[in-house]
């Protein structure tokens, strides 16, 4: 049973913009289990709108990346400030979901009455006894694409006494009525008119991306038959290259919205499309967050660790008994042999049986 004194809780999860999308049924969670609960969240500054807007969000506090850059007058000054402003919320409660070490010193200095972090082998026997030290619980990470992220931070609740429900596991994410309009304004600039079909076909780390030339091939038999595709990808050089590539490859032009729209918007659009192709990246997660049905293709990541959570899916994967081995592509090569083997009919066939499924 879980606590009944725990008014207020701090959840942590200092890494990417996906891992920290995936904390949400945590947070929900929380509120199911101890009604009246207010839950908050230490994330990075960069990642805050995976959790702003969320229903059992209280407050996002943030840890800016650029911190490590400061001056150590300007450092302690940030931190002074961030730990301040967490002493001021008198947590009873916090849940560490990484083995990051602010998660192990801001417990040390908070003092909650119960704490919970994953089991670490930090490399030495000193650090190992302080991070056990640091905390009221640990709860066994069990690796190998054998169970989902989100599951995996389910378990540090579980850990203390607090089982989820089915009605406490969905992922949400909350674009707002601000981002709403803003991508309805840069659909109809770009004359998307009614339905769509959304391709979001770079991540972050290319070599999950698959073949551009294939995605090319895909693109065109969609638009071939009238189908409206729209592009969507991250801002970063690399994927607006990538973009470029695509476009120069395509027998008919789409709607291009790459690198025009802030995460909240890029929600947005996700949310109205019919369905979105894409790899393992932060517009799947969204996709999962918003309910649009999902097409994934995954190569070197694990499908079962990181896939598509809740949704209507299809996991497009190619035979290889070396998959997930989570390597910049073969040999170092950037080129992932697992994609490259994906055809186009695959994911075409896949699309349409859940659009069929989905009734959309």
């Amino acid at each position: 049973m879980p606590d009944p004194g725990i008014r207020r809780a701090l959840v942590i999860k200092l890494r990417h913009h996906g891992d920290v999308l995936l904390t949400g049924p945590v947070f929900s969670t929380l509120a199911a289990a101890c009604p009246g609960i207010e839950v908050d969240a230490l994330v990075y500054h960069d990642t805050r709108e995976m959790l702003t807007l969320h229903p059992h969000v209280a407050q996002v506090h943030t840890i800016g990346r650029d911190w490590r850059g400061l001056g150590w007058l300007a450092q302690a000054r940030a931190y002074l400030g961030l730990y301040r402003a967490l002493k001021a919320r008198d947590y009873d409660l916090i849940v560490h979901l990484t083995d990051h070490w602010h998660g192990a010193r801001f417990t040390r200095l908070l003092k909650p009455r119960l704490s919970v972090a994953p089991q670490s082998r930090k490399h030495g026997k000193r650090a190992q006894k302080l991070w056990q030290r640091s905390f009221g619980a640990l709860y066994p990470v069990v690796g190998g694409n054998r169970r989902h992220t989100v599951e995996l931070h389910l378990d540090a609740l579980r850990r203390i006494g607090i089982r989820p429900t089915a009605d406490s596991t969905a992922l949400r994410f909350v674009p707002g009525e601000a981002a709403e309009r803003a991508v309805a304004d840069k659909l109809a600039q770009a004359g998307v008119n009614g339905r769509y079909l959304l391709v979001h076909p770079t991540s972050r780390w290319l070599f999950k991306a698959w073949p551009v030339e294939r995605m090319a091939a895909l693109i065109d038999a969609l638009t071939a038959r009238g189908d409206r595709v729209v592009l969507s990808a991250a801002p970063s050089p690399n994927e607006m290259d990538w973009i470029a590539d695509l476009k120069t490859r395509l027998a008919r032009p789409v709607a291009d919205l790459s690198g025009q729209l802030s995460l909240k918007e890029l929600g947005a659009l996700i949310a109205g499309a019919r369905a979105l192709v894409g790899v393992d990246s932060v517009p799947m997660h969204l996709a999962a967050a918003v309910q649009t049905p999902v097409v994934a293709l995954f190569g070197p990541s694990g499908d079962i660790e990181w896939g598509p959570w809740q949704v209507p899916q299809r996991v497009v994967t190619a035979p290889y008994s070396c998959r997930p081995c989570g390597q910049n592509g073969c040999g170092g090569s950037g080129i992932s042999d697992c994609l490259v083997a994906i055809a186009p009919e695959r994911v075409l066939a896949a699309l349409d049986e859940l659009l069929v499924e989905t009734g959309r």
